[in-house]
Order: structure tokens, then C-alpha cells, then sequence
């Protein structure tokens, strides 16, 4: 099976298994699982931002988890942060091409929810209105 080849000299396997619980590719969907992760990709997806352009973009998202995010993808690699040496600076974050990878199946993630989303929050509340009902 593929997941049990390594990489020459690395030490890891060439492709993660979810099952297992030390598969560093449970890290990499903890990542990509977070909703801020995805809009901020989706947002990307259409091309390079300045910071506020996707605090503003990215409604809800406070500065601080904004920042914490893109920190976050850029050390997996998967967004470049450009600082420009202006006054007052300029920082511009842009999808790798790692990152641009995610875009087709996010756009179907959000396609898929965007279709099936009064379903859920009907099923949620008809759940919801059952648990209340006395046994």
C-alpha cells in the first residue's frame, strides 16, 4: 500500500493514513476543517489581499484570530505573506500554489453547504423541538 512508502531520507510516509492517530495528516485536516481556513482560502482564491482587505472580506473574523490563521497557513505552507517596506507598511498574503490546490474542492464544500443549508438548520430543529418533548 502506498502509506507504507517513505520518502528517501526523510523518515515520513509519501501519503498520510486518517485512520491512524499519529498520521501527521490528521494535523493537515484539523488545519483545513477550521472555518476560518476556508473562508480565508476562498477569499484568496481571487487573488492576492492586504490584511484589511480580508479582515473586511472574511466578515466576522476578529483581527487577532485573522492574524493567528494566516500564521497558521503560511507555516503549512499553504499562504506567502509579503511585507512591503512603505509608510505605513503594507502586508499582502497571496495562495501558494499548495494552497490554490484547495480551491476546487473548498468551492465544492461551499456549494454543497450553500445547496443543503435549510435542510440542515430544518433537520437541526426539528431534532432539537423532539429532545425537548417528555418522554
Amino acid at each position: 500500500m502506498e502509506t507504507n512508502k517513505v520518502r528517501a531520507g526523510a523518515g515520513l510516509p509519501t501519503r498520510g493514513d486518517l485512520r491512524n492517530p499519529d498520521c501527521p495528516s490528521r494535523d493537515a485536516l484539523d488545519r483545513l476543517g477550521g472555518k476560518w481556513s476556508v473562508l480565508i482560502i476562498l477569499t484568496l482564491a481571487s487573488g492576492t489581499r492586504r490584511f484589511s482587505a480580508l479582515r473586511d472580506e472574511v466578515v466576522g473574523v476578529s483581527a487577532k484570530v485573522l492574524t493567528a490563521n494566516l500564521r497558521d497557513l503560511e507555516r503549512d505552507g499553504l499562504v506567502t505573506r509579503t511585507v512591503y517596506a512603505e509608510v505605513p507598511p503594507r502586508t499582502e498574503y497571496t495562495l501558494t500554489p499548495l494552497g490554490a490546490s484547495l480551491i476546487e474542492p473548498f468551492l465544492a464544500i461551499q456549494e454543497w453547504a450553500e445547496t443543503h443549508a435549510t435542510e440542515i438548520h430544518r433537520n437541526r430543529t426539528a431534532h432539537d423541538q423532539a429532545a425537548q418533548k417528555p418522554r
